[in-house]
Parts: C-alpha cells; structure tokens; sequence
C-alpha cells in the first residue's frame, strides 16, 4: 500500500487517530503511536515513537512498546486498522488482566485470539525478547509461553480494515 495505513480515512478521520481516541476514553495515557510516517502522525498531534525493529512485524512493535513503558502497570497494544474499536473493549481489557495478578497478557477473542488488541504487563517484554532474537517473528508464537487471559470482544469492533471499502463489505 502506497500510503501508511494508519493515515486511511475512516468517516474523514485517520484510523490511527480513531484508535487512539477509544484507548483514551477507555483509560490508556499517554497514546503513542509506534512506528510509522512519524511526520504525518505528528501532524494529526500522535506521539510516536520510533519502532526498535522496523520491517519484523508486529512483535517487533509489542516490544517496543512494551519497552517504552516499563513502569506502567499495564500497557494497551492496539493496530492501527481497528478503527472500530471501542472504549469499552478497552477497559475490558485491561480489567482482565488486573483480575488475573499471573496473566502476562489479556487479549481480545473474536474467532481466534486478536493479539493486536490486548493489554499486557510490561515485564512481558523480557519473554517476547528472548523469543524475538531466537527468530521467532510471529506476536501468537511468542505468547504461547505466557500466561493469557482471553477476554471475548464484539466481532464488529475488531474489523481489520485495509481500505475503507472493507468497512462497507
């Protein structure tokens, strides 16, 4: 795709600013953004920060954030091209992962575990590092040793959108 997804317009606002406003209203501060056209998030008044692998995919990008925020006592993880998601999941998620004091990450279930879409313990890191320089590149992979907490989301919400003609389909 030619243009940083997270810049697509949904309803005229950029995904990555959608996202953002619903980790805010369920609770998340600061919002910063990883990685991408740190120019043009910018200019839309997202932080950023830079992603410490660029090109390796999403856990990559997990680490980062995970890194970035060390002391907080939770830390939501959300894609940018869930434009549909609410407040509500949000704070589910991180409630979950209060409840469980062992739980390493709670994640967002829609046919599947989402686990761009989760709130984790930052000391999580230390795991996803070691799985991340023996090559593992896959986030699913990753959390297989880790203790999750699977919290069941509404499927509307969690609508990967590539284009905004995937919202209409």
């Amino acid at each position: 795709m030619g243009r940083d997804k997270a810049l697509i317009e949904v309803d005229g606002e950029a995904m990555a600013q959608r996202v953002a406003r619903a980790l805010a209203a369920g609770g998340c501060r600061p919002v910063v953004a990883v990685g991408g056209d740190a120019a043009a998030l910018g200019a839309l008044e997202l932080a950023v920060v830079a992603d410490r692998f660029p090109g390796d995919g999403p856990l990559g990008g997990v680490i980062t954030a995970l890194e970035q925020f060390r002391e907080a006592q939770a830390v939501v993880v959300a894609a940018c091209d869930l434009p549909l998601l609410t407040a509500a999941t949000v704070t589910a998620l991180t409630r979950a992962l209060a409840a469980d004091g062992r739980a390493a990450v709670a994640v967002a279930v829609v046919a599947g575990r989402q686990g761009l879409c989760a709130a984790w313990r930052p000391s999580a890191a230390d795991a996803l590092v070691a799985e991340f320089a023996s090559g593992e590149r896959r986030l699913g992979t990753a959390t297989g040793r880790l203790r999750v907490v699977e919290v069941a989301v509404p499927a509307g919400e969690l609508v990967n959108v590539n284009t905004p003609g995937d919202l209409r389909q």
